[in-house]
């Protein structure tokens, strides 16, 4: 496996304002969402990012997908800083959040094809690229549907099909199953192993503790924007399973 991505040492530190601080009750100016973050990612791995809610995971996310600039540190892609390469950068990854909505008026190909287009692809493979994920995710008979119409499932699944329309190097998804069924999530499941033996890196966060077991080879724990644990499945869960272990961290820096 080659190494695609090196996050060297990223920190974001957010201002407050006068009514964040008084929600937060505190006299801080600043609040630190991350600190001193480092991972790697090579191709052909999926590697699962967990912690509660507020721990910084979001805030990671959108740095690595060079939609927030970090504080300080750097995210290095093929050994050369994104902030330097953001265009060609963008081409090769593709990041999928609860928190980025598509356009509810829009139809999942019309907003496919328009996607496709600000990456540069060709509206040949587009549409080749279309028909596959439509059909893959179960889309394809409400590709013609205004967005804000489809199920929360469907739309989830539309969502996927989209954020994958530049057949990415580099995947990074927020709560990939949110929303879906059992079945739905299996196909989502498959798809990504399918993706790693292709050698895509993905990035995987989730709540969903049986996911990670089941995808990821290798995790790391957040906690209040700190890395605190990192290391590969068959040696984080040799003698409990995953979420044990999350939950014995969590309640360990609690009582800190």
């Amino acid at each position: 496996m080659s190494e695609l991505l090196k996050i060297e040492a990223i920190s974001k530190v957010f201002p407050l304002s006068r009514k964040q601080r008084q929600e937060k009750k505190t006299d801080a100016k600043t609040l630190c969402a991350l600190s001193k973050l480092s991972l790697s990612l090579s191709s052909g791995e999926i590697y699962g990012l967990l912690g509660p809610n507020g721990a910084g995971k979001t805030t990671a996310l959108r740095i690595i997908a060079s939609l927030i600039e970090p504080s300080e540190g750097k995210v290095l892609y093929l050994d050369k800083d994104i902030q330097k390469q953001i265009e060609n950068y963008r081409k090769h990854i593709s990041f999928l959040t609860t928190e980025l909505k598509l356009d509810p008026f829009f139809t999942p190909s019309f907003t496919f094809t328009y996607m496709s287009r600000l990456y540069g692809v060709s509206d040949d493979e587009s549409e080749k690229r279309k028909e596959e994920l439509f059909k893959r995710f179960g889309v394809d008979s409400f590709q013609n549907m205004k967005l804000g119409e489809l199920s929360t499932g469907m739309g989830q699944k539309a969502s996927l099909a989209i954020a994958l329309c530049n057949n990415p190097d580099i995947i990074i998804f927020d709560e990939p199953t949110n929303g879906l069924d059992i079945i739905s999530s299996k196909v989502v499941e498959d798809f990504l192993l399918e993706e790693k033996m292709k050698g895509k890196a993905i990035i995987l966060s989730t709540h969903i503790f049986s996911l990670v077991e089941k995808l990821c080879s290798r995790v790391g724990i957040l906690l209040d924007g700190k890395l605190v644990l990192e290391g590969s499945m068959k040696e984080l869960t040799a003698s409990k399973n995953l979420e044990e272990v999350f939950f014995d961290l969590y309640e360990k820096e609690e009582r800190r």
